[in-house]
């Protein structure tokens, strides 16, 4: 038995076993100390089991969630979809004006530590350059949903569903330096930032009030936005950005200007992909667009549809404990 298929085995703990005749005077000494060693054993198993330990095999099979980064190149499908113009589960303030994107399922996406990193996807008809934008909930580690332009490039939309390769694009070219957007509601007690045009997954922000304090560490958020529940103070403040390849930045200036996105000088590379230069930041006035603000769980245009098998799990007010484990 090969297929990794896991067994239940019920062992009841409330409940003595049923009064069996003894052994016959001549039964074997051995048997007897076989038996009550493998009832340990079972005994043992399930109450490891029960203490919260997870098989080897559902272990084995779990996928640590993380964006695709590096240059290694990963096999996959990919279908499409529309945002309407809609900037996705990263927050931006709109889809890029060449309407090149895509949405990660779960895995990938990461909460969001996918956001602002670029893909490369071939398909049976090109490759095309995607700028990693939303969430897709239903797809699967390998599933790129693409933008229908995005899809044109690699295969005929008539074919919905296509095989492909992918890998991300290290220190790709950026539209420009850095941009700050300070989140509405935000102010000294309460403090979130959307970073944009880094150009690779970031991986820390950092916040201080002015030159002299010290540095707290924003969370972020699944939705883009770097979260300091506690406020960081009513700035100006600096901001030290790494992405996930090690680069780092402080940009200085940045205000707290809720609702405003504050344009800096500073890149997070220079074109070659090495250090930039640090100067401070300066705010452009407001857009009529509305705030940018999570945006809810959609469904592909056309999307593979994938369901995971119902599993259940003990109650917790039985004592009948099952034993779980992988055949060979």
């Amino acid at each position: 038995m090969t297929d990794g298929s896991a067994v239940d085995i019920e062992i009841d703990l409330d409940h003595p076993p049923e009064a069996r005749p003894a052994p016959p005077s001549g039964a074997k000494p051995w048997l007897v100390a076989t038996g009550v060693t493998v009832l340990a054993a079972a005994l043992g198993l399930t109450l490891t089991l029960r203490s919260g330990s997870t098989p080897a095999c559902a272990a084995g099979r779990t996928l640590a969630a993380a964006p695709p980064t590096g240059t290694a190149t990963h096999s996959g499908k990919a279908t499409f979809y529309d945002s309407k113009g809609a900037g996705g589960n990263c927050s931006n303030p709109a889809a890029p004006a060449n309407r090149l994107y895509v949405a990660l399922g779960p895995t990938e996406y990461s909460a969001g530590a996918a956001c602002g990193g670029f893909l490369d996807v071939v398909g049976p008809k090109g490759t095309v350059r995607v700028l990693i934008m939303d969430q897709c909930p239903e797809c699967e580690p390998g599933h790129l949903d693409l933008s229908r332009e995005a899809f044109a490039r690699i295969a005929d939309p008539v074919q919905g569903l296509v095989p492909v390769t992918y890998r991300a694009v290290v220190n790709p070219p950026l539209p420009g330096p850095l941009t700050f957007r300070i989140k509405e509601g935000a102010s000294q007690w309460w403090f979130a930032v959307r970073i944009g045009n880094h150009g690779n997954p970031l991986r820390s922000v950092e916040v201080r009030q002015g030159d002299s304090g010290p540095w707290q560490s924003a969370a972020r958020q699944d939705y883009n936005y770097w979260l300091i529940a506690s406020g960081a103070g009513p700035g100006p403040f600096n901001l030290r950005i790494s992405d996930v390849y090690g680069k780092r930045v402080t940009v200085s200036g940045i205000r707290m200007a809720p609702g405003q996105v504050q344009n800096s000088t500073v890149r997070m590379y220079a074109p070659g992909g090495g250090p930039a230069p640090r100067p401070s930041a300066s705010t452009r006035p407001p857009s009529k667009r509305p705030a940018a603000t999570p945006t809810p769980a959609r469904r592909p245009v056309e999307v593979a549809q994938t369901s995971a098998p119902a599993t259940g799990a003990p109650t917790s007010g039985s004592a009948r404990a099952i034993a779980r484990w992988c055949e060979g």
